[in-house]
Order: C-alpha cells, then structure tokens, then sequence
C-alpha cells in the first residue's frame, strides 16, 4: 500500500495518534485505518460501534475510511493481499486459541521475509514488553533480525536473558549476540548464560549447572515472564544446522525419532511433543515445561519448510502469539484441518443511524433529603458498628472506640471530611483509632467535635492528633488543639503528606495526604496500643508517614449528593494521573492506558523516590476511589508485586480494597510503605475496626 498524497500522510498521522484507549490487535500491525475498515466492511460494525471499539470519536472513523479509500486500502472492498493477511491471522489466533497473532502479506515487495518478519517480531515486542520484564531469548536469524528492528526506551528493571548456552564461535547470530543485540535495543540488563549449549556429557551438563554462576543466570531464566523465539526446520539450511548441533548427533537420529524442529535448542515432533535423543541430557538451557510455563511466548517464524515444527510448537502449547506470513498461515491452518478460508459477506456502503444517545443531567443516588446524607449516613455506621464505636456526649460528629479511654495510653484521635468511608470512621477500634471527627463531604470537621473526641479519650498519658494536609483541617485540629491543651492535656500533630504526585519531593511538608493514612493510622495506633510514650507515638507516626509513598490514577469524577453532578470532569478517553480525593488536579491528562501500563507508571514515580535495595520490605495497600471493583484492583495488585519483586523487594504485608474513597470516583491509588523492623512490627500488631483487622 502507498500514501496518494502528503495530505492523507499528514491525516493518518493525526488520527494514529488520537488513539488513546485501545492498542491495535497485532492483526492489523501498526496501522488504525486498516483496523477501523476491517471492523466496518468485514465485522459489519457501525461507525459508532467501531469508535468504542477503538477508543475515538466517531468523526475520526469518518475520517479513517476516507483517508484509506484515499489511500487505495479499500475500493468498496480491502486489498487483497492483506485482506488475506488479516483473515489468516484472525482464523489462527482462534483455531490455536493463541493470545495474538500477526500474519504480514506474503507478497509484499522490497524486503526479505526475515527482515519483515523482523519487522513484525518488533511491534510485538513494543506492544507486549513492560518494565519489570524478564525476557528469555531464543537465536537465530529471525531472532537477529528482531533486535535489529527494535528501539524501546522507558522501561525500568527490564532483563533480557539468554534462553540457552553457547554455540559454535563466530556465528553472526549465536544466543550471546542476540540477546546483547535485544537488551541494548530496549535499555535492558543482559544477562550471558556462561556455558555451552551442548556439552560432552550429561554428567558435564551437571557439573556446570552445579556452579553457583550459572545457577544464577539459570535463577534469572526461571523469572522470565516473556519469551521470543523463532522456530528451525530440520533442513540443510536451517539454524540448527549452522549453529553445530548436528556435531554432537547424527542428524539421521533425530529424523528417526520423528523429529520436526527445534525451538531453544530442543527438539519436537509434528505434535509438539519433546523428542529427547542423544543430545537431551546434553542440552544447557530453558526446558520445553518451562517455556510453556512463561507468561508471554512470542514465536516469530515463516516459510512453508517450516510448518511443521511451527504446528509442533502451536500444538505443543510453548506459543500463545504467533509471527508469521500470510502463506505460512495459511499452510498450517490446511494442515491442521482447516479448510476454504472465508470471510463475513461484505457489509453494504449505508448503515442505519444509531439512536441517539440520552445524556443524563444527573447520577442516580440513594437520597432522602441531601442535605441530610451525613448525619443519616453515621447514624447507620453507628446502627452497623456499634460492637466497635459509640458517640462522643455532646456532638453528632465525633465517635470513639467502645473500650476507650484506656488509663495509661496515648489517645489517638483522627478525622476528616466525610465522603472517604470507611476513611475514617472505620478504623475506629483496638489497635488503631481511640476516636474520629467527621466533617461535611469533603469538609474538615469542627474544632469543637475534635477537641471533645480528644478529651473524652485521653487516659493521662496524652493525645496524638492525625489528619490529611489540607487547609480546614490543619486550622481546624490546630484550634482544637488549643482548646484541649487548654485542659491539661498534652497534645501532638502528625500531618499526612504521603501523596507523592501533589508536590516535588523537596516540598514533602506541602504533599496532600491520601490513602496512605490507612497505613499510618495502623503504625501509629500500634505504637498507643502498645503503651509507648506521647514522643515515641509521634515518632513512630512521623517515619510511617514519611515511608509511605501514595499516587493515585482517576478514570471517571465522582459527583456530589447535594447536586447530582460529577465535580470535574475527564475526557472520555483519558485519565486523570496523580489526582486527589477531593478531585483535585493531578500531574497530568493522559490518554487511557492498560491496567499494567498505568501500574508501571505509577511505581516507576513511587521508586525514583522510595529509597530501596534488593532485600527490603514493603506493605502495599492498593485503595479503590470507590466506584472500581475488586476485579479490577486485583489486576492491579498483580502487576505492582511483579514490578516489587523485580527489584527484589518483599512483600510483608498487603491490602486491596476499599480503604479512602472519593465517593464514587472511579480509579484507584497505590500506596507502598518502605519498612524497617519496627514498622513491620507496628503493621503486625493487632487490631480489630470495622473495617481493617490484622491477628484477630
């Protein structure tokens, strides 16, 4: 395909960039306009369902098919050649049940298939290659030709690793070289595999790996979450040969044994089963279970002479996306018993208009009057949880713990405003919270309220006060303060400053505090409950908060039961990067993003600040702003623990779920705690609230 003019060039440009939600199946390679002509003369699609489908606007769909008959991808109907290409790659990605596929057009001029191949192998990696990633790495020609395509920048804590040992000195495309080319390609760590990939005897094979160096390099093979790999025939040409296995065995051993192929330097047959031979007890590298046991496996392989060690390796399961070319595709789906490709009957060059979408002026809450909706909401708390707290004499807006006061303990009295529950009510309890003040939502709580909180709990030994840093509260605890000193009672102040995205580092005393709180609370109820003294409580709160590290990522505002409405508002394809509890501005407005791409994000910030060495422990809280399911925070917490343990961080202790919402805010924040032996203890100390038990 060619451009016909500067102007479509400049359009496709345009609109490649307007994506922002959604990343192109590897179908379609890099290319939305083929994507977006596929989706509506192939899948039938109306221009509104190709938009969501998309994640653009339905004006940029107009514009994509208009550019691509511009273009002369499509005349009524797609090009031919990658046409076929795609219904090649979409038959295979179902009829193998792999995770993707890319087929590229067989025909396509003025490069060799390994370099488009290369090509191919490239985007994949781009799209599928995160920070925290180990990738195992085959060799070989293709696999060359990969690494020499690819330039990857940004990624952190990324190891690229030799799949096998060594083989025969001197070839251009041996394991070594293509892992060194890889790893500098995207700004990796390489790591060798110091020994030869076949070795005189099984009993050599097993004092190499007895070394405690290979072991190592072994140790990093055994974290790989993505493999790339290509796939070798057993013919004269192939790698396997020019690589000296053959040196080692008879190559009409193998052939004997139904051999049909060699993927990273094993053999398999037809249906992908191992066939060991002589070489099996010989061989230093990734086992066949292994490989299959790897996230991602990435084949990259074409050529008709090598359908059937490609069939092996589909069928053998060591692949779940496939590189390939649409001749090769087409080869392995007839010898597996697909027959007559065809593809949806061609949809007609008229649609019927969508209905119009109804756009609400209001959010659907469950109200009385809203003007009541705090009190009525903590006098349900109270009705709910009154096995744990109970209203402070003289004022609706403070609650303390049922056992509270306790002689000879440090009170410690937390609050804010309301619209962050179970923040901070729910943390009301034995080991944590002696009691809390509550304000209006998203309103500090009065003076008086946190004063009689303050009084009513104190057991001679004296009160810690801790807040979020926000303007009200700060005015409001520090009167309080005043006023409860006033008595007699000593009184100290841990503000909150744990959200990193609201300030630089150097202005930590100016940081918003977020759902770190949650964790501060915990070290800093413990430090009460264990009976230390009002300076040693405050210290331990002090380092909590400064060791806690918070950012948070919103997909949708939340909306206020006063008006119904949402309280900002963000683009139906974007999100809003390090935004507050209250909605505030975060650091940024950027396009939508995958659950793993938005973690990666949001720990690479938590560790260009969290000072860390492999070894460390950590506790993670990972908090729904309150309209984001479990589902979803799981798939979070999933990635966050892959990217810790990539910098060979501990996870001592976790949380995931609801803990500081934003009312119905959609999103959610990441909080990492840095420890040191006395917070892990603070953390392990038990407590019993409604809403956060730890050895009870």
């Amino acid at each position: 395909m060619t451009e016909s003019s500067t102007s479509a060039k400049n359009r496709s440009a345009r609109a490649a960039a307007s994506i922002g939600s959604s990343v192109i199946p590897l179908k379609f390679g890099d290319d939305p306009q083929v994507w977006a002509c596929w989706l509506y003369y192939e899948d039938r699609l109306t221009q509104s369902e190709i938009a969501e489908a998309m994640g653009i606007s339905r004006a940029t769909v107009n514009a994509y098919l208009a550019d691509a008959r511009e273009r002369g991808i499509v005349n009524i109907t797609l090009d031919p050649q990658r046409l076929a290409s795609l219904t090649v790659a979409q038959e295979l990605k179902r009829h193998f049940g792999l995770h993707d596929c890319l087929v590229v057009p067989s025909s396509e001029p003025a490069a060799s298939l390994i370099d488009r191949l290369g090509a191919a192998g490239s985007l994949v990696l781009r799209q599928f290659v995160r920070s925290g990633d180990t990738i195992a790495v085959g060799w070989g020609r293709t696999i060359l030709s990969v690494a020499a395509a690819t330039t990857l920048t940004g990624l952190q804590d990324v190891r690229v690793v030799q799949a096998t040992g060594s083989v025969t000195t001197g070839q251009p495309d041996s394991p070594e070289i293509c892992a060194a080319r890889l790893a500098s390609a995207i700004q990796a760590e390489c790591v060798p595999i110091t020994a030869p990939s076949i070795v005189s005897s099984s009993a050599m094979r097993d004092m190499l790996m007895a070394e405690p160096l290979i072991q190592s390099q072994f140790q990093a093979l055994s974290h790989a979450s993505r493999a790339v790999f290509g796939v070798s025939s057993l013919r004269p040409n192939s790698t396997i040969h020019s690589s000296g296995f053959f040196d080692h065995a008879p190559l009409q051993t193998y052939l004997g044994l139904n051999a049909v192929g060699v993927i990273a330097g094993r053999f398999i047959d037809v249906q992908g089963r191992s066939v060991r031979g002589p070489l099996g007890d010989r061989t230093l590298g990734i086992s066949l279970e292994s490989l299959r046991g790897i996230e991602r496996r990435i084949a990259v392989a074409g050529g008709i002479d090598k359908v059937p060690a490609i069939l092996g390796t589909l069928r053998g399961g060591y692949a779940d996306i496939l590189v390939t070319d649409a001749a090769t595709g087409k080869a392995l789906l007839e010898a597996d018993g697909v027959k007559g490709l065809t593809r949806p009957t061609q949809r007609p060059q008229t649609e019927p208009s969508a209905p119009a979408e109804v756009q609400r002026r209001h959010v659907k809450k469950f109200l009385n009057d809203p003007d009541d909706i705090v009190d009525e909401m903590l006098d349900g708390a109270v009705r709910a949880h009154g096995a744990y707290l109970e209203p402070v004499p003289g004022t609706r807006r403070a609650f303390m713990a049922r056992e509270a006061p306790r002689e000879g303990k440090v009170g410690l009295v937390v609050g804010g405003g309301s619209g962050h529950e179970p923040c901070f009510l729910g943390y009301v309890g034995p080991g944590m919270a002696d009691a809390v003040a509550v304000g209006n939502v998203f309103s500090s709580p009065p003076p008086d309220p946190i004063a009689r909180a303050a009084q009513a709990v104190s057991g001679g030994e004296g009160v810690l006060f801790i807040y979020g840093n926000y303007a009200g509260d700060t005015m409001n605890f520090e009167m309080a303060a005043e006023l409860v000193q006033a008595n007699g009672i000593p009184v100290r102040t841990v503000v909150t400053t744990d959200d990193i995205a609201s300030s630089r580092a150097e202005d930590r005393d100016g940081r918003r505090g977020v759902a770190g709180n949650v964790l501060i609370f915990k070290a800093a109820g413990a430090a009460c409950d264990k009976g230390w003294s009002l300076d040693a409580c405050e210290r331990a709160a002090r380092k909590a908060n400064l060791q806690t590290y918070t950012m948070g990522v919103a997909l949708e505002p939340c909306s206020m039961p006063q008006t119904r409405r949402y309280n900002f508002s963000i683009g139906p394809q974007d999100m809003e990067v390090g935004v507050g509890i209250h909605g505030e501005p975060g650091v940024a407005r950027e396009p939508m993003q995958s659950a793993d791409a938005v973690v990666d994000m949001v720990m690479n910030r938590i560790f260009t600040e969290m000072p860390s060495q492999s070894g460390d422990r950590v506790a993670v809280l990972v908090n729904s702003f309150g309209s984001t399911p479990l589902m979803e925070l799981y798939v979070l917490y999933r990635r966050v623990e892959q990217r810790l343990k990539t910098k060979g961080l501990t996870v001592a202790a976790r949380w995931v779920g609801h803990y500081c919402t934003s009312l119905d805010m959609v999103g959610a924040s990441i909080s990492v705690m840095h420890l040191d032996d006395e917070l892990a203890e603070l953390l392990a100390h038990p407590c019993d609230t409604p809403f956060f038990r730890v050895g009870k």
